[in-house]
């Protein structure tokens, strides 16, 4: 499933087209070293989702050789857990100083797919904005909160100052906010650098701070998250954060363990538990995955078969696993509890 797509650049309230060369610069200037774009822990409560397209042709390639991207896809896209999170604000910081050269702010959160493209067209990077670090370098940040963006066109900020909140606004359809890096008007892949586009790992030439790169180099497959519910569930209603409750009551007609997952891959094994409050196990299942997905959102359940479910806490694992010649072993894991009273 593709998220995202191509976005666009915007001074002010011009509009432009981003450019379609190569995403790599031939002269390095006085290149920013960048931090994170965002307040949050990489792999505990915010994760890197797409990378910038290495490839410029019609397929997709990612810094390590991978293809943890879409097709033409222009920057590093860290997302936040759910619209819970977003509401209560999560940071989006200058990942390097430099002088406010255009912004926007004002549009919707809303997941693009509801009113369709047609609706962001032109103002793709929704809430925003551009700044310019001397010598042909600038960073692009979209998809702030409405009402957020705490700077305006001229200011100087400094690396680490508060630029606004992660938002949901523009051609997006979760909350995350993409950094996107160019010089003299060409798109950089931060990992990569202006070095060897395809050297299966971030580059000697990575504009990334050490510390930065540290961070955001933990492992793209996540169980970002997961619940109970006491039905069957859409993925959007999980993904409104309102499914995080502890508690439900023993008349349920079933209970329902879900997960949400970044990159689950061809061959993972995915393997559900659901233990009673006498620690005897009521449900487990193992599921294969047969396509390599940039998301995926999944579930398992019981259903009741008295007149209610005995009174405790229910506590769900959900563990993915990854083995194989061609990559290295894989193992994450998630538990959640849920007391019905």
């Amino acid at each position: 499933m593709v998220f995202f797509h191509p976005y666009t650049l915007f001074l002010a309230a011009l509009v432009m087209v981003w450019p379609t060369s190569a995403p790599w610069a031939q002269d390095p200037g006085a290149a920013p070293r960048l931090s994170l774009p965002i307040r949050c822990a990489p792999g505990r409560d915010c994760w890197l989702v797409n990378f910038v397209d290495l490839d410029t042709g019609k397929g997709v390639a990612d810094y390590a050789c991978a293809k943890r991207s879409y097709d033409g896809h222009k920057g590093t896209d860290i997302a936040i857990r759910d619209l819970v999170a977003m509401k209560n604000g999560v940071d989006v910081v200058a990942s390097a100083g430099g002088v406010v050269k255009g912004m926007r702010d004002g549009m919707a959160d809303v997941d693009v797919t509801v009113n369709g493209m047609p609706s962001v067209k032109g103002r793709e990077c929704g809430n925003g904005l551009v700044v310019s670090h001397g010598a042909g370098w600038e960073t692009q940040y979209c998809h702030l909160r409405r009402g957020s963006v705490a700077v305006k066109k001229g200011d100087t900020i400094k690396r680490g100052q508060k630029l606004g909140l992660v938002g949901h606004s523009g051609k997006a359809q979760f909350p995350h906010v993409h950094l996107s890096v160019r010089h003299n008007k060409q798109v950089v892949g931060p990992f990569a650098g202006l070095g060897p586009r395809r050297a299966c790992a971030a580059s000697k030439q990575s504009l990334w701070t050490d510390s930065a790169l540290a961070a955001l180099s933990v492992e793209s497959t996540a169980i970002f998250n997961a619940g109970f519910s006491s039905a069957a569930l859409k993925p959007k209603i999980a993904r409104s954060g309102l499914m995080a409750g502890k508690q439900m009551s023993r008349r349920v007609p079933a209970i329902v363990l879900w997960a949400d997952m970044y990159w689950p891959t061809a061959g993972d094994n995915i393997r559900f538990r659901l233990t009673g409050p006498d620690g005897r196990v009521l449900l487990e299942k193992a599921i294969r995955v047969k396509k390599t997905q940039a998301r995926r959102f999944i579930f398992v359940g019981k259903k009741r078969k008295t007149s209610q479910w005995p009174a405790g806490v229910y506590r769900g694992e959900i563990v993915l696993t990854r083995t194989g010649a061609k990559s290295k072993p894989v193992t994450i894991s998630t538990n959640r509890e849920v007391v019905l009273r």
